[in-house]
């Protein structure tokens, strides 16, 4: 395979213009996948590729558990949603959106990486183009990924095939910065490469483009988006750490060190999710491999993980051995449907490890998926639990004190219970009860006496 190559400004090659007929394959159609499919769909001819045929016949049913695409949108797609590799016959650029988690030692897992590789390899022919988006350390698209192609296809990269990275920007949840919207940062393995991913890419985004300088720098690019993000979030936490032991809250004080014009505002919070939980390994995995011991990035990590356990113990300590608690909240984060990686877990078990009998709800998360994934059992309803429905519970009716929580904890700030009035929460809580608001979410409303209130 060709080296990597660095291309100064005036390399750069003409700019181009791809047909409409252009063959485009996106292989795996999760969170990043399937609305990157669809918006390439608007331009060109799109296969989406996944291994998971539940999941193919659920999007052709005009059904997106993720909740990133709606029915609508899937029904209207010319894409074609398929299970069916040999459909990748014809495509002449390859895009790979699969999942690049960690295993349990947090060392890169590029398992789903490869078998992508493995697929696409049968069906590239020369002039193809492949074209990664997965989150990966600098190297892995040149040194681990073309020569797999190479292996596969019996064709050689740089001169029958060409690669190309592209990394992922997908924020779930988030309606305003969509793949259509934001700049993509793009490179390819030649000047002329670029300019077709220029091409593709700026025919889909209204944001632009940004050329790289080589592909691992926009691998660089991306592996260092999320670590900066985890790091500051870390930081936070540790401080929350600190004004806890001296009786402040680290809420309060972001309030007031935010009025200054170049504050950073991050807040406390349980870092879980398959992109700022994960992504920092992939950057300290290969910065060990170079003979660099990553100790920000690390140090980060270490805070990052031990949060969760940490506001556990917080919130136990103000309980009775034995207490009844309630958790608001599974999913990585609010208002997405997303298990994977949620630290939510970790309060779940610390509290449980301290003695404390806890319940979970979550408006959003797939029951059964919680139960495979976490071994935690949601409830449907909250009124499974008190026979009536607390987010419109009025004020005057009651529940028996027996059938309320010593604590709530609100985990995850989905819309759901951003929304709960104050009768709701007084109605989920006994005479002297604990609402522990680890996101905020509920600090400007007024509770009664009776309440007590924990707060970051």
């Amino acid at each position: 395979m060709e080296a990597s190559h660095t291309f100064t400004p005036e390399e750069r090659a003409e700019p181009v213009t791809l047909p409409t007929e252009t063959r485009v394959a996106v292989i795996g159609l999760g969170y990043v996948g399937l609305p990157l499919a669809l918006a390439v769909a608007r331009h060109f001819d799109v296969i989406g590729l996944d291994i998971n045929e539940k999941r193919v016949a659920e999007l052709n049913d005009g059904v997106d558990h993720t909740g990133e695409a709606t029915g609508a949108a899937l029904k209207s797609s010319t894409a074609l949603l398929t299970a069916d590799t040999s459909k990748l016959t014809g495509v002449s650029i390859f895009i790979v959106t699969v999942p690049t988690p960690v295993d349990a030692t947090n060392t890169p897992d590029l398992k789903p990486v490869m078998s992508a590789c493995r697929s696409v390899g049968k069906y590239i022919s020369k002039g193809s183009v492949v074209v990664f988006e997965s989150t990966v350390y600098p190297g892995v698209t040149e040194d681990i990924c073309g020569p797999l192609l190479e292996e596969v296809s019996g064709l050689k990269c740089g001169a029958d095939f060409f690669l190309g990275y592209s990394p992922e920007r997908i924020n779930p949840g988030d309606r305003e910065h969509t793949v259509d919207r934001i700049t993509k940062v793009i490179a390819g393995q030649t000047p002329e490469v670029t300019e077709k991913l220029a091409a593709l890419y700026g025919a889909v985004t209204s944001g632009g483009v940004f050329r790289a300088r080589n592909i691992k720098t926009a691998e660089a690019a991306k592996v260092i988006e999320n670590s900066q993000r985890d790091i500051n979030i870390a930081f936070v936490n540790e401080i929350t750490m600190i004004f806890q032991k001296l009786g402040i809250s680290v809420l309060d004080v972001l309030d007031a060190a935010g009025s200054k014009w170049n504050f950073l505002k991050f807040s406390p919070g349980l870092v879980g999710g398959h992109c700022i939980g994960v992504d920092p390994f992939y950057l300290a995995h290969r910065a060990i491999e170079v003979g660099h011991n990553p100790e920000v990035i690390l140090a980060g990590r270490r805070i990052n993980d031990s949060f969760g356990d940490f506001i556990a113990d917080r919130i136990a300590s103000q309980l009775e051995s034995g207490a009844r608690v309630l958790i608001l909240g599974l999913t990585f984060k609010e208002d997405v449907p997303d298990l994977r990686n949620s630290k939510v877990i970790d309060v779940i078990r610390g509290l449980e490890k301290r003695g404390c009998k806890v319940d979970v709800h979550d408006p959003l998360a797939d029951v059964e998926e919680a139960k495979q994934e976490y071994g935690v059992t949601l409830l449907r309803r909250l009124s499974d639990v008190t026979g009536d429905d607390v987010a419109h519970e009025p004020e005057n009716r009651k529940t028996q004190q027996d059938q309320r929580y010593d604590c709530v904890v609100g985990a995850v700030a989905h819309q759901a219970y951003r929304e709960f009035p104050r009768s709701g929460l007084n109605h989920l809580l006994k005479s002297g009860g604990l609402l522990a608001d680890i996101k905020g979410m509920w600090r400007p409303m007024d509770l009664p006496s009776t309440i007590r209130r924990w707060q970051p």
